[in-house]
């Protein structure tokens, strides 16, 4: 294969927490992995009609993202997608982790085709992000192929 064939996968997603008053206490703009069985996903959708990505998953460890997971290190919460989107070469994902779910440390995230389970598209590690028991979070996550 030429180097000018291959066809890179990358992301981005952005975290914002808000206090019980819609104050902004964090934001933050990450670079995330897809990982191979994202990959493979994205490459099955173009022969097959595996389930579409679904969920936003959140978690505590700090275990280094890694292209093998297939999981989150420790998943804490996990929230249907309030919004997906395609628009040419980017797909768009967003999920609100409402007030009481998804709380403490977080320190990872991830996009999954399941409620429970499914097949892990992007995991992305970072430094904490406190959401207390009273703030939601926002996560919009971006993939771009090409």
């Amino acid at each position: 294969m030429q180097p000018n064939e291959m066809v890179p996968v990358t992301g981005k997603l952005r975290i914002v927490v808000r206090d019980k008053n819609g104050r902004i206490r964090a934001n933050r703009l990450l670079k995330n992995l897809v990982v191979t069985v994202g990959k493979n996903f994205i490459a099955a959708r173009m022969t097959a009609t595996p389930t579409a990505m679904s969920h936003m998953g959140v978690g505590t460890s700090a275990t280094a993202a890694d292209v093998a997971d297939t999981t989150l290190g420790a998943e804490a919460a996990r929230v249907a997608l309030t919004s997906s989107s395609t628009t040419g070469n980017i797909a768009s994902y967003s999920a609100t982790f409402p007030a009481g779910t998804g709380t403490g440390a977080l320190t990872e995230a991830g996009i999954f085709n399941a409620a429970s389970a499914g097949v892990l598209l992007c995991r992305t590690v970072f430094s904490v992000v406190n959401k207390g028991a009273s703030d939601s979070m926002t996560v919009t996550w971006t993939v771009t192929v090409g």
